[in-house]
């Protein structure tokens, strides 16, 4: 099989190969190939120490980005390639990184530290794959698998358990039986990655069209950080509304997801705040009342503890928040909240609320979806009209309610919304001229 090597690696291997050095493309780039897919990242391993490399490369522009573990960056027009010595772990006595590293002269020393067998392969300018654990073959059969002993593995770095589950997430593989089984012996190692790790490869995660797999078939591994969830999992829902407990409900709407990351994690959480809202009636049904607030609080806690940008956070909550929310099918009401909310997030809340009825019957679900599609249709109407939504779009700004005499100060904001508010709802026209009139007509003109 031909594995083309880009000119940019190719040129490095070939520098390192020339001053005598063994030199290898290794790891994801590797497997990527492997898979037909184009790499992201090109990474090096080599039998030069550090210092020789650096030597190799002296008078390119070379970043010492990690001797102490035998890694030196190389830019290549402007794009870092990363060149590490074959090396050997010490302990972990943090369970995420070495204490120590040795530097070794044989590759496959080198590979046998990996992870898993897919990301446990080198390739050489001479187009030979060197694959001493069956790395090439597991992704024949789209199998995850661990090098060597899992258990050892995962409780190395327990950053491992993530990546496997962003991997079997992401490519849709399937997970080796014993790598499996060590997933959820290890599962308290996550408690020592850091919590932006952790968000990282759940973004990764959750973006993948196995995601939903993954979350039925591990969920203990993601109550370790938000823990939050398990109460989801057996909670019923005896009510004509629903037909799964928490958990799958929700797995259910998930399925129906977009490749929207703010969806994905609103869809997540949105019931997160039904177990401690949960009542039922003299009749046995179950109520819920007020868990969309709670819900959006225990979201933003969750979201913070993992250290997500504010956009997104903020994003997410206001979904959950207003997962419920009954929209009138009326004109107004739909400028209104496309003004409230803004488009983007209008639209991605139509989307969880399209989501949530998936995870419901089929009776209650399929007449909610016909809502949803019109009142999409009428939002996008409303947009392609060119309508006023917001008080950036109003025909007058706060200049014209000062020359109309309006008092400086909270005066004049409480003037253009209320000029907002009627021209939403239609009681007023978005024009200048009659705009004008009533602000004069406020001022007692």
């Amino acid at each position: 099989m031909d594995f083309p090597i880009p000119e940019a690696p190719a040129s490095l291997l070939r520098r390192l190969n020339d001053a005598g050095y063994e030199a290898f493309l290794v790891g994801g780039c590797v497997r990527d190939l492997l898979r037909g897919e184009t790499p992201q990242d090109w990474d090096i391993c080599t039998s030069a120490r550090p210092e020789q490399t650096r030597a190799c490369f002296a008078g390119e522009r070379v970043i010492e980005t990690g001797l102490k573990h035998g890694t030196v960056t190389v830019l290549v027009e402007g794009q870092p390639f990363e060149i590490t010595t074959y090396r050997v772990d010490g302990t972990y006595s943090d369970g995420r990184r070495p204490d120590r590293v040795d530097f070794v002269s044989d590759l496959t020393q080198d590979l046998a530290r990996r992870d898993f067998t897919m990301n446990a392969m080198a390739l050489g300018l001479d187009g030979a794959l060197r694959d001493p654990f069956g790395g090439a073959e597991d992704i024949r059969r789209k199998l995850i698998r661990c090098v060597g002993e899992p258990e050892r593995r995962f409780r190395e770095d327990g950053l491992r358990l993530m990546r496997c589950l962003r991997f079997a997430a992401d490519l849709g593989y399937a997970v080796e039986e014993e790598t499996g089984a060590a997933l959820l012996r290890c599962r308290e190692m996550l408690r020592n990655v850091a919590a932006e790790r952790i968000q990282a490869e759940l973004r990764k995660l959750l973006m993948g069209a196995g995601c939903v797999e993954v979350l039925r078939r591990w969920p203990e591994l993601f109550w370790e950080f938000w823990p939050e969830l398990k109460a989801l999992k057996g909670m019923p829902q005896n009510s004509p509304y629903h037909c799964w407990d928490g958990w799958e409900h929700t797995l259910h709407a998930l399925s129906a997801a977009p490749p929207d990351l703010a969806v994905r994690l609103a869809v997540l959480l949105h019931d997160v705040g039904k177990p401690p809202c949960r009542s039922t009636d003299e009749a046995g049904v179950d109520h819920f009342y007020g868990h969309e607030s709670v819900g959006a609080e225990l979201a933003d806690g969750m979201l913070r503890r993992l250290k997500f940008d504010n956009a997104t956070r903020e994003r997410v909550v206001t979904l959950v928040a207003r997962h419920c929310l009954w929209f009138p099918p009326e004109e107004r009401n739909i400028r209104r909240w496309l003004g409230r909310l803004g488009a983007e997030t209008f639209f991605q809340l139509l989307e969880v609320k399209r989501c949530d009825g998936r995870g419901q019957p089929e009776e209650v679900s399929l007449p909610r979806r016909g809502e949803l599609d019109a009142l999409e249709a009428k939002a996008r109407a409303i947009l392609a009209q060119g309508e006023c939504l917001t008080l950036k779009g109003l025909a007058v700004k706060g200049s014209d309610a000062l020359a109309a005499g309006i008092p400086k100060g909270p005066a004049v904001g409480e003037a253009l919304h209320a000029l907002l508010e009627q021209v939403l709802d239609g009681s007023l026209p978005n024009d200048r001229e009659v705009l004008l009139e009533k602000l004069a007509e406020r001022a007692g003109r």
